[in-house]
């Protein structure tokens, strides 16, 4: 009695697989919530040699941070910042181009087609390059965020540990989708939104990767705590605690929403352009991050808050030391920046950027309504924090984790409904435009799910009710003794593949295909002596009530393209055959009639 408890209390072998697969996840965790350490030291001395040692520039910091180094006493010079984003271009375009091309650009593209394509096939040395490479760009004045290299980085270590343990691909995929949703939770201290993030950006439709939410939730709070002991525990921005209470107020979050699903598609489309033309150009491809990152420089002469990574406009929006004027001029000047930083081919991410433009727009809606309409945006700084989660699900199509992240990078959950309410309606009015062009629609559109979507769906299928009956069974039966010839006609005639030899009493003694008739053909001289019986080999058999998967897997283990269908009971008794063609004519026709009730939908 004891030892039938205890073996109840055991887990069984699917625990056992999960719980291995939890264990990983926490160890990518670790080594994710280490390499945002390693990132946030590095990008943090580029930017302080760079930016402030020689330009004497100091872009701003979210209130969250606290600056590693202490500042310079360098005098701000405009030339060298005019300067400085191509000679970042020129070291990380070199970097890049040399040992890791597809390092290049924002990074969570790369971990998508991995994740999607690549079996979760990433180079070793992917994160080393895009570490480096990103954190000059982005150190150096180019406009870009830390969410494309460090999800990088934590999914490159995932591939990385995967292939050392021997994992199957799909244990990799995943191990890299937990690398992705760590190295967020770990940069960005969001570690419920790392893991929503990891599950959610894969697709551009409302879709989930349902399998990779828990351990992608066991490494982001690994990722996060390992970061956090080293870089302090607060949440990245500071803001002050301002309670929604007035329904009224969705009014002009309804208002914001259609401006911000305007702004995404902008932002997209000026984005993949900017790419498209630097492809174009017919010059060496280490050479065009520097032409972008000196455009970056012009944008910068002028105006020098639309460089880096802008977390300082953010945070004086949220302060409210920002006018409306300013605001807009950085989110459009950050498109700018961005696409010449990032889509000529430096190396950084979008997230960041979206944030940035996101609460700039944001800013500006509410301090234009809190001077006209009062009522609508009584405390204008909730627009920057909803426009901060709004932007980012119209640009991505990732409106529950984009809420998610926003309200763990403030500390601020007063917000949710509003931020909700405009995520939700900017997402609804984008037009699927996405700054991932590698994501799937949805899990039938990827090769991870394809084929499991083909199965699920003979899975609900009976043998019984697609398999060809008693009157083409009796067509089909043939004696043990039944010439050859006979037996060439037959198959001539009928052009079935598969004829059932049985004996006096209906029993199944073996089965005789075209293919082994085409084999014995041309041997004139034994041909003519053989009989069924002589041909007869044992068939590959299923029972009515299999699921047609069982039966595409016999088909495919056996070669054949038909199987007979035996009694349950006396599987020497032939009751049906059936053929690959009405498995697949079974298949489609229950496809047709999930696309009639989508349709109806």
């Amino acid at each position: 009695m004891r030892r039938r408890v205890l073996e109840s209390m055991l887990p069984g072998e699917r625990m056992r697989r999960f719980g291995r697969l939890l264990v990983l996840a926490l160890v990518v965790g670790v080594i994710a919530g280490l390499g945002a350490v390693v990132f946030h030291y590095l990008l943090e001395g580029v930017s302080w040699l760079a930016l402030d040692g020689l330009a004497g520039f100091d872009p701003g910091r979210p209130g969250g941070e606290e600056g590693l180094f202490p500042p310079f006493d360098t005098p701000f010079r405009r030339w060298v910042l005019l300067l400085l984003p191509a000679l970042g271009g020129l070291l990380a375009g070199w970097l890049v181009f040399t040992f890791a091309p597809e390092a290049e650009g924002h990074g969570t593209d790369a971990v998508i087609e991995a994740y999607h394509r690549k079996a979760g096939e990433i180079r070793a040395r992917v994160p080393v390059i895009k570490t480096i490479a990103s954190a000059i760009t982005i150190g150096t004045g180019g406009s870009g965020g830390r969410e494309g290299p460090i999800a990088q980085i934590g999914a490159g270590f995932g591939s990385i540990f995967a292939r050392l343990l021997g994992l199957s691909p799909r244990e990799r995929a995943l191990l890299v989708a937990c690398g992705m949703g760590a190295g967020i939770g770990a940069i960005f201290h969001a570690p419920l939104a790392g893991a929503l993030f990891a599950a959610e950006v894969l697709y551009r439709e409302i879709d989930f990767e349902f399998e990779v939410i828990v351990p992608a939730t066991v490494a982001s709070i690994i990722g996060y705590a390992t970061s956090a002991f080293w870089l302090g525990w607060d949440p990245l921005f500071r803001t002050r605690e301002t309670p929604f209470r007035n329904p009224v107020e969705l009014l002009g979050y309804l208002l914001l929403a259609g401006i911000l699903a305007l702004a995404a598609g902008i932002f997209v489309r000026v984005f993949y352009g900017t790419r498209d033309r630097f492809h174009a150009l017919r010059v060496p491809d280490w050479s065009k991050p520097v032409i972008g990152g000196l455009l970056t420089g012009i944008v910068g002469w002028f105006f020098p808050d639309a460089l880096a990574t802008g977390y300082g406009v953010v945070q004086s929006a949220l302060d409210g030391s920002a006018t409306p004027l300013f605001l807009l001029a950085a989110a459009v000047l950050r498109i700018v920046t961005t696409s010449t930083s990032i889509a000529s081919g430096g190396s950084g991410g979008v997230f960041g950027p979206s944030v940035v433009v996101g609460a700039s727009l944001g800013g500006a809606v509410g301090g234009l309504l809190h001077r006209v309409v009062p009522i609508l945006a009584p405390e204008p700084s909730t627009y920057v924090l909803v426009g901060m989660a709004a932007f980012f699900a119209a640009a991505a199509n990732t409106p529950l984790s984009s809420v998610i992240i926003v309200s763990e990078m403030t500390g601020n959950y007063y917000l949710l409904v509003p931020a909700m309410w405009t995520a939700a309606i900017a997402f609804a009015l984008s037009h699927r435009a996405s700054l991932y062009e590698k994501q799937a629609a949805n899990r039938a559109d990827t090769p991870v799910h394809s084929g499991e979507m083909a199965l699920e769906v003979l899975r609900r299928l009976r043998v019984v009710d697609h398999m060809e009956g008693e009157i083409e069974l009796r067509r089909r039966m043939v004696s043990p003794g039944t010439p050859f010839d006979e037996l060439v006609r037959r198959f001539s005639e009928t052009g079935a593949g598969t004829f059932l030899v049985v004996d006096e009493d209906g029993k199944l003694l073996g089965c005789v295909t075209d293919a082994q008739l085409r084999v014995a053909i041309p041997d004139r001289d034994i041909a003519p002596l053989l009989v069924a019986q002589d041909l007869a080999v044992l068939p590959e058999t299923v029972v009515p009530s299999d699921t047609l998967d069982v039966a595409v897997r016999r088909m495919i283990r056996s070669g054949l393209g038909e199987l007979v269908v035996v009694d349950p009971v006396d599987r020497s008794r032939p009751v049906g055959v059936i053929s690959r063609a009405r498995v697949m004519a079974a298949y489609d026709r229950e496809i047709l009639k999930a696309e009639d009730w989508v349709g109806a939908r």
